[in-house]
This record gives structure tokens, C-alpha cells and sequence, in this order.
């Protein structure tokens, strides 16, 4: 990555004024803002996570593909960063050291990582597809007969909390305030307690099935060759919590929207002509449900593309504006699974595999059970939660003709 006369290359830093990505101005419209950071910076972009927050955002491909894949000089590990951060910063949660493998570099992180991909090995998939059917079917029937839903709300977050804490052999009262807490931190609204309230969850969780073992991913993390500690396992299980119901609830909601209101999709996904798998490509290239993450923190000056990055200031991935990049969009993006938004490199996803089959399975059970189910409003009607990382609907709302309730499957 390396570029010729560095003495001649700018700083990022020297950029003013930075772009807010916390606005609901950013929310509302954000591949024009990063079509406007592309054409003004370039590959690199001054932003601001938050107020007085500033990182550098990646909008190419093929820089971003160089930098996932350089963790020696794009480490994860925030800790020399934060320290400069006030305590209510609204995105420290989703950004400080913890000891897990989002957060941490070399053998820290390979410890963390083998432990999780382990424990999420050992899922049985059809079994998964089979508690997904069963939870969706449960949530359908709770609203099939009034003929109206927010799809958010009564069905991709429900679903994918429960099928998570399912996963987890989490119990009903740790789950619930696990979500009350991990809901706060990606809402930026009293995010530090909601940290608080998510690492007690989290702690109760870790003793119980130390206690009750089954078979479950936390169960088989906490057996491990690693053996992580309490405090350890508490961490790996927060990661999983973050990837397992936000991000999964985003993927569900953008790929239905899609489907009601893109009409290349609608008739085509209901029709069978295209698959649901395309249509969740479709969003994992254009809105996928975390749009900037992937973040890291160079321990130095680093120079990319003829521009100096400063040490310790985050460098956040723009997956979103990535797989829109000009440079390497194609017209044609059936069965092409090329895009960042599971990232890439030794911080890739392990558990995309498992993300897909539950969105899929979730969004065929709907439409399964309620065909013709439409958008209650129009879509340019609907609003986008603020916020640097995520591409989150506030709600959803459709109607379809009320339906008896279905068998649930034992």
C-alpha cells in the first residue's frame, strides 16, 4: 500500500469542515452524502462519528480490501484512542476495547476468534432453519388476523432476539435485560447505562450456563481450550449480541422493503423468478444493515492513496459506499457475492453463514404466510434512525387482507 512522495501527500486532518454522520440529514440520504465525499476527497473522507468525534471514512473498494487485510498497520484495538474520549460519548460504546475479537489484534484476537468460530461451528443448521420457522410462524400469528404490522417491530426484532437468546441457551429474564441495554447502545441514548445494564445480563448469562451447560454457542465457548475467563466470556457474548439482533433485524426489514417497494423484486422474489437470496444481496451491496463499520486505529501515521491518516483516530469502512463504488458496480449483481458487508480479512463476519439462512428463512415464512402483503405507506415516507453505523428503518409498516392463524410446527 505503499505511495510515492510522502512528503508531498495531505492529511486527512487538514480537511475542515469534517462531514456529521450523525445527522438525520446523513440518515435520510446517505449514498448522496457518500457520493459527495467521493467526488470532494476521493477515496478517504474527514467525518465526524459524533460531535467532536473525528475519523476518516473509506469509500473505494479496492483501499478498503487493502486496508481489512493489513491488520499490522490498521489494528482494532481503540484503547489508546479512548482514552481522550469523554465517558458519554454516544459511540464509545459501540467503539471501545473490550477483550474480544472485534476489538483486539494479533494473538489477542486469534484467541477470541477461535473461541467464537468455535462455538458458532457447532450449530445445526437445519435445526436453526427449524427454530426460525417455528418463531416466525409464533410471531405471524400474533398479527395475521388484524391486517396491519410494523415490521419492525413485531417481527424482525422479536424474531431475530429470539432467535439469538435461542442460540445462546439464554433465559427469558437475562435476555430481556440484555436487550433493554444493547437497544440504548445503538441508539446512542443513554448509551452508558445501557452498556451497564447489557455487561450485568451479560455476567448472569455466563454464570448460568457454567451451571446448566447445554447445547448451545455459549456453552461450547465456555468449554474451549481457551478457557476464557468470566470476564472474557461476558465480552465474546456482548459481540454476539451486537451481531445476532441489531444487524440481523436491519438485514431482515431493508431486504422486505425491498421486496415491497423496489419493482424489480416485488413480483420477481413472490413471482419465483428471482430468489429471496438475491434480493438479500440486493440490500448486503446498497444498504446493508451495519453501513460504516469495520473499524480501526493506527498506531502511527499511516499513508494511503497520497493521504495521511493520524495515528490513533479512527479509520471506519464505509461497506455501504463501497459496494457502490463506480469504480467496480456492475449492472448485474444476481449471484455475485463480492460486497464488504460482512467485511473482510481476519475481522470478516464468522457468522454470516448463519445470518443468511435466518434472514431467508424469516422472509419466506412471511410471505409465505401473507402474499399479498404491501407497504402501508409510501416509501419515501419512511425514516431512517440517525446514526454513523447502522441502516436501520424506524418502523415498517405494511397491510395485508387478515389470515387465520397458522399451524405451529412442533
Amino acid at each position: 500500500m505503499s505511495e510515492p512522495d510522502p512528503a508531498r501527500a495531505a492529511s486527512v486532518d487538514t480537511a475542515d469542515p469534517r462531514v456529521p454522520m450523525y445527522t438525520p440529514e446523513f440518515a435520510a440520504d446517505p449514498h448522496r452524502a457518500y457520493r459527495e465525499m467521493r467526488a470532494r476527497f476521493g477515496a478517504l473522507a474527514p467525518v465526524e462519528l459524533a460531535p467532536g468525534i473525528p475519523a476518516t471514512l473509506v469509500l473505494e473498494y479496492r483501499t478498503a480490501v487493502r486496508i481489512l487485510n493489513d491488520p499490522e498497520r490498521f489494528p482494532a484495538d481503540p484503547r489508546v484512542w479512548q482514552e481522550g474520549v469523554p465517558a458519554d460519548c454516544p459511540v464509545l460504546p459501540m467503539m471501545q476495547w473490550r477483550p474480544n475479537a472485534l476489538r483486539s489484534a494479533g494473538s489477542e484476537h486469534t484467541r477470541y476468534r477461535q473461541t467464537n468460530t468455535a462455538g458458532l461451528a457447532g450449530v445445526d443448521r437445519y435445526g436453526l432453519q427449524a427454530t426460525v420457522e417455528r418463531t416466525a410462524i409464533s410471531l405471524i400469528n400474533g398479527f395475521c388476523a388484524t391486517g396491519s404490522v410494523d415490521l419492525v417491530r413485531e417481527y424482525a426484532f422479536p424474531l431475530a432476539f429470539d432467535v439469538l437468546n435461542h442460540l445462546l441457551g439464554c433465559p427469558a429474564a437475562i435476555a430481556a435485560q440484555a436487550a433493554q441495554g444493547f437497544r440504548a447502545i445503538f441508539e446512542g441514548i443513554g448509551a452508558e447505562n445501557g452498556n451497564k445494564l447489557l455487561v450485568e445480563a451479560l455476567q448472569r448469562l455466563a454464570l448460568h450456563k457454567r451451571e446448566h451447560p447445554g447445547d448451545d454457542v455459549t456453552t461450547r465457548m465456555l468449554h474451549h481450550p481457551a478457557e476464557l475467563t468470566d470476564t472474557e466470556m461476558v465480552h465474546q457474548l456482548a459481540t454476539l449480541y451486537g451481531a445476532g439482533i441489531e444487524p440481523q433485524q436491519n438485514l431482515i426489514v431493508n431486504t422486505l422493503l425491498v421486496i415491497l417497494a423496489d419493482d424489480r423484486f416485488g413480483g420477481s422474489v413472490l413471482g419465483g423468478s428471482l430468489s429471496t437470496r438475491d434480493a438479500l444481496d440486493e440490500v448486503l451491496f446498497n444498504d446493508p444493515p451495519m453501513a460504516n463499520f469495520c473499524i480501526s486505529f493506527p498506531r502511527q501515521p499511516v499513508l494511503v492513496d497520497h493521504t495521511w491518516l493520524p495515528a490513533h483516530q479512527p479509520v471506519v469502512i464505509s461497506m455501504a459506499a463501497c459496494n457502490t463504488d463506480p469504480a467496480i458496480t456492475t449492472a448485474h449483481r444476481s449471484g455475485n457475492r463480492s460486497h464488504l458487508a460482512w467485511g473482510a480479512g481476519p475481522h470478516s463476519c464468522p457468522a454470516s453463514p448463519l445470518a443468511y439462512l435466518i434472514a431467508q428463512e424469516a422472509i419466506d415464512q412471511l410471505l409465505d404466510a401473507l402474499p399479498e402483503i404491501r407497504l402501508a405507506v409510501p416509501a419515501t415516507e419512511l425514516t431512517w434512525r440517525p446514526g454513523p453505523f447502522h441502516r436501520a428503518l424506524t418502523a415498517l409498516p405494511a397491510s395485508f387482507e387478515p389470515a387465520p392463524p397458522l399451524p405451529v410446527p412442533s
